[in-house]
């Protein structure tokens, strides 16, 4: 076997450019199903930590309306209110439910306006639930404490000289935030999301002075006892808020999510587009079969006397077919080694300027599955793609082959 593979890349070193030129199908199509793959991983990971919710006892419970184009409770008409919060805090298999109020607002400093977004933090023992929820951890500075009146804790990026205002926002200067000024006592650690790394955190009261709230609420947080009870209390609470809101099932104008649910959903969306991908690639890689079939052909024709000879000092049928079968084989592996390397250079590019784009931290990956399936299914392909050629060389006259 040794001695057929040495052959057979000794061959392959020989080839014209007609020969290598058959590889660029396989070689386009390794490339695509590689590179689309890591980088299909690398989004699932990057939008998860966008969610910036680790804790997976965690419910969110957000009324229905624009939300999508902005902070939960944009466009709104029957917003949630904080009678809700206590109706769904008394939910048996629910620890706690926090209220939660998420706005975006002006804010200037060092005469520089910018666009963000402010979320409160509750006071009592449900300020550290939501920093735990929040997994949110001081970098420089302290964390807002009960009684902090005129405060804020900034997201990591507003502590970077690229933050939108031109300067660097260090601990103890001012943030005008609307029409107040408010100090910066704190700036949390980079959690990789582009969400949390870009919220300013004040407490609750100042939140409603700041922004005119009365009983309305943008976001519900509702901590469940057990993880085994996710599923239960999520039924529990959109049937009391159906019973609340006076709508029938399948009428909610509401939402009650998990982060298990969310994923699934981003998980299937972006499963589907790596499926579609893949089936545009395999065709190419069927391409590249086609090719290594037609350049196995007129290479059998184009070697009639070597196999010839070959056969004329003893060589066997088996032999000249495992010959064929193998260089063939070893065109496939070549083409796919190529896109392996191409592709995985471009997974790893694109999970950098994905995190660049979204302010994330995902570390790029190498999927060694993937790799050594990929070299695997190349050099197969190409092998399959040679047994009718090597088929047709092994079954040559050695007298007609010598003559021609």
């Amino acid at each position: 076997m040794k001695d057929f593979f040495n052959l057979a890349f000794n061959n392959l070193r020989h080839r014209g450019i007609r020969s290598w030129l058959t590889l660029l199908g396989i070689f386009i199509g390794v490339m695509a199903v590689v590179s689309l793959i890591s980088l299909g991983t690398g989004l699932k990971m990057a939008v998860g930590s966008q969610f910036g919710i680790g804790n997976t006892e965690v419910i969110t419970v957000q009324a229905g309306g624009l939300s999508a184009a902005g902070p939960p409770g944009t466009g709104v008409s029957n917003k949630l209110t904080r009678d809700d919060v206590r109706a769904i805090g008394r939910i048996s298999s629910v620890e706690v439910a926090i209220a939660r109020l998420i706005r975006g607002s002006k804010m200037e400093f060092n005469d520089n306006i910018y666009f963000g977004m402010i979320g409160s933090v509750p006071d009592g023992k449900d300020r550290k639930i939501v920093y735990d929820v929040l997994e949110l951890e001081i970098d420089r500075g302290r964390s807002l404490k009960d009684g902090d009146s005129g405060k804020v804790v900034l997201g990591w990026n507003f502590g970077k000289e690229d933050n939108g205002f031109g300067k660097e926002i260090v601990i103890g200067k001012s943030l005008l935030i609307g029409d107040k000024k408010f100090q910066v006592i704190g700036i949390n650690k980079k959690k990789g999301s582009f969400i949390f790394d870009n919220l300013v955190l004040m407490n609750n009261k100042d939140m409603v002075d700041l922004m005119d709230y009365d009983e309305d609420v943008d976001l519900i947080i509702a901590k469940v006892k057990d993880k085994d009870l996710m599923d239960q209390a999520k039924e529990d609470i959109e049937k009391l808020m159906r019973k609340r809101r006076g709508v029938d099932k399948g009428k909610e104008d509401f939402s009650v999510s998990t982060p298990a649910a969310m994923m699934d959903i981003v998980n299937n969306i972006l499963g589907g587009v790596q499926a579609f991908i893949v089936i545009i690639a395999s065709i190419s890689i069927l391409v590249g079969a086609v090719g290594i079939v037609n350049t196995m052909t007129t290479s059998v024709l184009e070697r009639r006397k070597e196999i010839g000879i070959m056969k004329a000092i003893g060589a066997k049928n088996s032999q000249i077919f495992m010959q064929f079968l193998i260089e063939s084989g070893l065109l496939g592996l070549v083409g796919g080694l190529v896109g392996v390397v191409l592709g995985v250079g471009i997974g790893v590019v694109g999970v950098m300027a994905i995190n660049n784009f979204i302010g994330g931290d995902v570390a790029p990956s190498i999927d060694f599955v993937l790799v050594g399936g990929s070299l695997a299914g190349s050099f197969i392909i190409g092998a399959v793609a040679g047994i009718v050629p090597a088929m047709n060389a092994a079954r040559q006259n050695p007298v007609e082959a010598l003559r021609g």
